[in-house]
């Protein structure tokens, strides 16, 4: 029965984790209940093991579910931080496609306009700015950064 508790706290604890935002703290806070889980099991082994193989196994199943469960949540925090971690890499990486989307889209209709290096730059920069303010947001590139890009971008359908 207990078991079944355990397996049914397992996804609150799951969505504990994702909704309030806190899976570092929450991992940690299941490492400390680890340890304390582990210093009851020893306290209970102590005793326990003076008796019978059977009443051994009664004594501990208690703790042994209770540090099953600590594990589980540990574990679920832990997949929780990485998937995290993953999701935000791709959506950086969205962005930064974008960016550079945008920085050749834009270069591409400078040359073909034939305009001037300085007046290319600056267009360029200002198509960037309107079309993906969102990326530049999130990416916030320094002006000396976005502006050798757009530069590089240019020469590079230039000599195409």
């Amino acid at each position: 029965m207990s078991s079944i508790i355990v397996l049914a706290l397992a996804p609150c604890s799951l969505a504990f984790i994702l909704l309030v935002g806190w899976p570092l703290v929450a991992a940690l806070a299941r490492v400390a209940a680890l340890l304390i889980s582990s210093a009851i099991f020893v306290t209970l082994a102590a005793p326990a093991a003076a008796s019978t193989g059977s009443d051994l196994l009664t004594a501990l199943t208690p703790s042994l579910l209770e540090l099953a469960g600590v594990a589980l949540t540990a574990l679920i925090g832990f997949a929780t931080v990485r998937f995290q971690r993953w999701t935000g890499i791709q959506i950086e990486a969205r962005h930064r496609e974008a960016l550079h989307s945008a920085i050749m889209t834009a270069a591409r209709v400078a040359v073909a306009r034939g305009l001037p290096r300085e007046v290319a730059t600056e267009f360029v920069s200002s198509y960037v700015r309107a079309s993906v303010p969102v990326a530049l947001k999130r990416l916030s590139p320094s002006v000396e950064t976005l502006d050798a890009l757009v530069r590089s971008k240019l020469l590079e359908i230039a000599e195409r």
